[in-house]
């Protein structure tokens, strides 16, 4: 059944993969996001100020109609020292939109959030277990619970939690690319651990599925595994290299000094996890997603021609 779908960040990296993902089925209206900044760090403080917020009733009129609010606005750089923006872009607006929803009459909210709110957490799942370790995780943490503070009001509020996100440009996975076709790309042994990592066209299809598919999805739904290992990852990526596997102990010691370094130094702390991640991987939990239903587009293969395109575009 086709749906009138009002999706925020339309213009942004995975605001653009979903809007053509919907486009051929839905009537998708794309909606600027304003640009708020807050000193609000709080779920509470946070709620107080959507509540006042100057923009709620255009963005409400905007919504008039509208069957789902896809919120795939905010701010992506998880190693941003501007506190201010990052708390007004990824927790005061989701509440500020949510409010709007609301008071609009939509059926259903979609908030797209990140693996990162639950941090080293040894099983990423759809628990309400979120472990706030630097600015960008805090600010995603506050947006998860100011949205589901006011889920309550008659409206069903998914909260979806990609990983890492690949696609050919973007500066992370450039980096990754370059990592692991050089003399760095190692693994802590053994090597054949999760990762949780996801290419662009998967995590926009997912989003599109839990906004229009007919059963009401539960609050809080993470990405499934899409079978990488921190092995894969880097052999994909370098066109079939093999990585380097540092002993266990050498590396979690890299990796305990660069998260206390990273209490000092905030940067740090989102690199040292960017690391732990490369290095040791992280299980990913059954999914709801995959229970439903819900296949990604694309398999392995996807790795493989990210690494091409990325040394094409070299």
């Amino acid at each position: 059944m086709s749906r009138r779908i009002a999706l925020f960040g339309a213009t942004g990296f995975v605001g653009s993969a979903v809007r053509d993902a919907l486009a051929a089925d839905h009537d998708v209206l794309v909606i600027s996001s304003p640009r708020v900044s807050s000193t609000r760090r709080s779920p509470e403080d946070v709620l107080r100020a959507s509540a006042e917020s100057e923009h709620l009733p255009r963005l409400a009129a905007a919504l008039a109609g509208v069957d789902v609010v896809i919120n795939a606005a905010g701010n992506p750089d998880a190693s941003s020292l501007d506190e201010d923006g990052l708390y007004g872009a990824n927790a005061l607006l989701p509440a500020v939109l949510m409010r709007a929803a609301v008071l609009a009459g939509v059926s259903r909210f979609v908030q797209v959030s990140s693996a990162v709110v639950q941090n080293d957490k040894r099983i990423l799942d759809s628990s309400e277990d979120m472990r706030a370790f630097s600015p960008y995780s805090g600010s995603k943490v506050v947006g998860e619970q100011v949205v589901r503070e006011l889920s309550n009001q008659g409206i069903s509020v998914v909260r979806y939690r990609p990983p890492s996100v690949h696609a050919p440009g973007r500066r992370v996975s450039r980096m990754l690319a370059r990592i692991a076709s050089s003399p760095a790309a190692s693994v802590a042994r053994p090597g054949d651990q999760p990762t949780p990592q996801a290419l662009l066209p998967n995590v926009a299809s997912a989003i599109a599925f839990l906004s229009t598919v007919e059963a009401t999805p539960p609050p809080v739904i993470h990405h499934p595994s899409e079978g990488v290992t921190v092995t894969s990852l880097m052999s994909d990526l370098s066109g079939g290299r093999r990585p380097l596997r540092l002993p266990r102990w050498l590396a979690g010691l890299v990796v305990s000094l660069s998260k206390l370094v990273g209490r000092v130094h905030r940067p740090t702390a989102a690199n040292a996890r960017r690391v732990e991640l490369l290095w040791f991987g992280q299980v990913q939990a059954d999914s709801w997603l995959s229970a439903a239903g819900w296949l990604p587009p694309i398999g392995r293969k996807g790795w493989e021609n990210l690494a091409h395109s990325g040394r094409s575009r070299s």
